[in-house]
C-alpha cells in the first residue's frame, strides 16, 4: 500500500486530496502546524502530526517532514498550499525512492516570485501586464501612463496588494520587502489550478469567484476559457512542470488571457474535480485518462460564505444575493459518508477564527500565515 503524507490538512482541498488518495487505496498522513486539522478529522486520513511552523524556523519544520517520512515509510510527499515553497526544499533530503510531487526549490520559488515569474512568461512569448521593481524608472513611468497594481514580490491571498489611479504617487520602496509595479488589466479575473506530469498538462480547471472573501474567492464557479487552456499548456510545456501549478488571469474585452501571477501549487480549483481521479493523475506520471469533473458547476466554503452573508447583512449591501448562493450552492467539505470534518470545522478551523478575530483580519490573510514564503 502506498504511504502518502500531504504537508497541509486545515484547508478544505487537503481534505480533497485526502479522501481522493484514500479511495485510490493510499494510507493517507497529515503534518500541520494546528496538528488538528479539517482534513485530519477525516476517516480517510490514518493519523495526522504536528510540525513546528515554517515562520518560526524552515529548517525545524523541514526535519520534521523528514523524520516523519523516514518513520512512517512514506512513499510520496504532496504538498497543498503555501507550504510548498518550503516542502520543495525537501528535493535532496529526502531517502532514496520517495517521491515529491511539486518541482525544485528554485523553479518553485523563481515562479512564487511575482516578477520573476512575469519575466519568465514575457520570454515565451506569453500574454502577461508590463511590470518593474517598485522604486525603479520603470516603475514610475508605469504609474505615470495609467492605474498599475502594487504588490510584493512574495505573497498570498492578497496581502499587500494595493491598486492606484494614473498619476497617484508610487510608495517608497523598502529593499525589506522588495514589489512589484504592474499595469492594471480591465476585465474579468480568472483562477486555475493545473495537474502536470513532466511538461504535460493531465488537467486544468478555469474558475471564477462567484463570493469573495477580501481577495480570495470563498464560494466559486467553473468555466470554460479555451485560450486560458492555451496559455497554461504552452507554459508547463517549455518549463518542463511536474506538480500542481496555477494561475490569476484577467481576460481582457478582447479576450485576451493575461496573467497576472503564478501560484506554483494546488488552489480551489481542485474542487471541481473527482478527488479519486486527482489522485490517480498524481500517482501515475503517465496517467492520459481524462480527470473526471465533478457535476456541480459552482462550489463555496460554507462556514466563510456564512461569514460574509452575516456581514452583507450588517453593512446593507449585497445580502440578498450572498444569501441566495449560501443556500443553494454546495459546500465544498461536506460528504455523508464522512460527514466529521464539515461538522467540527468550528473546532478544527479555530486557530484561524482566533486569528482573525484578534487580528481584525480576513480568513484567506490568516489561513496560511504561518506557513507562506514570504523572503528570497
Amino acid at each position: 500500500m502506498t504511504t502518502v503524507l500531504l504537508t497541509l490538512g486545515r484547508l478544505p482541498k487537503a481534505l480533497d486530496l485526502a479522501r481522493g488518495f484514500a479511495k485510490a487505496g493510499c494510507r493517507v498522513l497529515v503534518a500541520d502546524p494546528y496538528g488538528w486539522t479539517l482534513a485530519g478529522a477525516s476517516r480517510h486520513v490514518t493519523r495526522e502530526f504536528k510540525v513546528p511552523a515554517p515562520i518560526t524556523g524552515k529548517a525545524a519544520y523541514l526535519s520534521a517532514l523528514n523524520e516523519i517520512v523516514a518513520r512512517e515509510k512514506v512513499d510520496l510527499v504532496v504538498p497543498v498550499s503555501e507550504e510548498t515553497m518550503h516542502v520543495a526544499h525537501l528535493a535532496g533530503m529526502l531517502p532514496e525512492g520517495v517521491g515529491l510531487f511539486t518541482m525544485p526549490p528554485d523553479a518553485v520559488l523563481a515562479l512564487h516570485d511575482k516578477a520573476s515569474f512575469v519575466r519568465k512568461a514575457a520570454t515565451m512569448g506569453l500574454a502577461v501586464p508590463e511590470s518593474a521593481p517598485l522604486g525603479s524608472p520603470e516603475a514610475e513611468a508605469l504609474a505615470r501612463c495609467g492605474p498599475v497594481v502594487v504588490k510584493p514580490v512574495f505573497s498570498c491571498s492578497g496581502n499587500g496588494l494595493s491598486i492606484l489611479h494614473g498619476g497617484e504617487p508610487l510608495p517608497l520602496a523598502d529593499p525589506a520587502r522588495p514589489a512589484v509595479v504592474q499595469r492594471f488589466v480591465e476585465g474579468r479575473e480568472h483562477s486555475t489550478c493545473t495537474i502536470a506530469q513532466g511538461g504535460r498538462v493531465v488537467a486544468t480547471m478555469v474558475y471564477r469567484g462567484a463570493l469573495m472573501s477580501g481577495s480570495v474567492a470563498v464560494a466559486f464557479e467553473r468555466v470554460e476559457v479555451p485560450a486560458i487552456d492555451a496559455w497554461i499548456a504552452r507554459f508547463v510545456g517549455e518549463t518542463g512542470w511536474s506538480g500542481f501549478i496555477s494561475f490569476d488571469f484577467i481576460v481582457d474585452a478582447a479576450g485576451v488571457p493575461y496573467a497576472i501571477e503564478c501560484n506554483p501549487r494546488a488552489t480551489s480549483g481542485v474542487h471541481f474535480w473527482e478527488p479519486e481521479d486527482i489522485a490517480r493523475a498524481v500517482l501515475d506520471p503517465g496517467w492520459s485518462s481524462p480527470v473526471r469533473v465533478r457535476p456541480e458547476q459552482r462550489l463555496q466554503q460554507f462556514y466563510a460564505c456564512l461569514t460574509e452573508t452575516q456581514g452583507a447583512m450588517l453593512r446593507r449591501k449585497g445580502f440578498v444575493p450572498a444569501l441566495k448562493s449560501l443556500v443553494t450552492t454546495r459546500d465544498v467539505s461536506w460528504d455523508w459518508r464522512d460527514p466529521w470534518p464539515f461538522l467540527s470545522m468550528i473546532g478544527t478551523s479555530w486557530p484561524i477564527i482566533w486569528q482573525a478575530i484578534t487580528k481584525g483580519a480576513r480568513f484567506g490573510e490568516v489561513a496560511t500565515a504561518d506557513v507562506g514564503w514570504y523572503d528570497g
